[in-house]
């Protein structure tokens, strides 16, 4: 029986978060979202269950509404790293979720790391 797309993503999923969580007990974590034509993350403290900060492609603050391209992605990122430094966050764990850490996904992680975010 030939498993879907979206069954074998939600898999993946649960693995990477499941194994996440079992070495960073303690820290927020940096969770990415990315559909065809957006992208966002969350920073999230799993302990009380609240998002600290966010980011999104469809803020018009950052100029790239409506896209999905490495450039969004990398200007997202930075902009999770100056919110999360506001919020007092140094260091977090990057939640790829189900997508494969490349591309928009590793863009969005540089960046974050690159505005002083430790991940």
């Amino acid at each position: 029986m030939a498993n879907s797309k979206r069954t074998l993503f939600l898999k993946r999923r649960l693995r990477v978060r499941n194994k996440l969580r079992k070495v960073n007990a303690g820290r927020p974590r940096l969770s990415v979202h990315r559909s065809n034509k957006n992208i966002s993350v969350q920073l999230i403290d799993d302990v009380n269950g609240v998002t600290i900060a966010s980011a999104s492609s469809l803020e018009k603050g950052l100029g790239v509404v409506g896209k999905n391209n490495i450039e969004a992605a990398t200007k997202v990122g930075a902009e999770i790293a100056k919110r999360a430094k506001k919020a007092g966050v140094e260091e977090a764990y990057f939640d790829r979720g189900g997508f494969l850490f490349h591309g928009k996904v590793k863009a969005l992680a540089d960046a974050a790391r690159e505005g002083g975010l430790k991940l």
